[in-house]
């Protein structure tokens, strides 16, 4: 069983499990009713997104110092309560089922999916 850190709107790999997107806003121009079929996420879980400044913030960071400033805000964002019991519980799930987390960045070492698999590390996730 693993917890698995994805791309949103790429092909499903086996054993994925269900798939969360945690993503401030659906995808554009898709069908709610397609979110699942067209490998997007099943659920939407925005709890998990960065605030809608710190998004802003996140697509302006062009230095590595611009990036760890995001990164900074967003680590403080996730230490609030119901971000943090979730990150808690996404963990211990982890060791039990296969399901996976999601955005839609290409590149996930400019992506806050990469700073939600730190934080799961820190917490003991299995991840895959």
């Amino acid at each position: 069983m693993t917890l698995r850190i994805v791309r949103l709107g790429t092909r499903r790999s086996p054993r994925e499990g269900t798939r969360i997107g945690t993503v401030r806003r659906p995808p554009r121009g898709v069908k709610k009713e397609r979110y699942a079929a067209d490998d997007w996420y099943d659920v939407w879980y925005p709890e998990l997104s960065p605030s809608q400044a710190l998004v802003a913030q996140a697509l302006k960071a062009e230095t590595a110092a611009q990036w760890n400033a995001f990164v900074r805000e967003f680590k403080k964002e996730m230490k609030e309560s119901a971000a943090s019991r979730t990150l808690d519980l996404l963990a211990a799930l982890s060791h039990g089922a296969d399901f996976s987390l999601g955005c839609y960045c290409e590149d996930e070492a400019r992506c806050h999916r990469s700073v939600l698999r730190d934080l799961l590390a820190e917490r003991g996730a299995k991840l895959g």
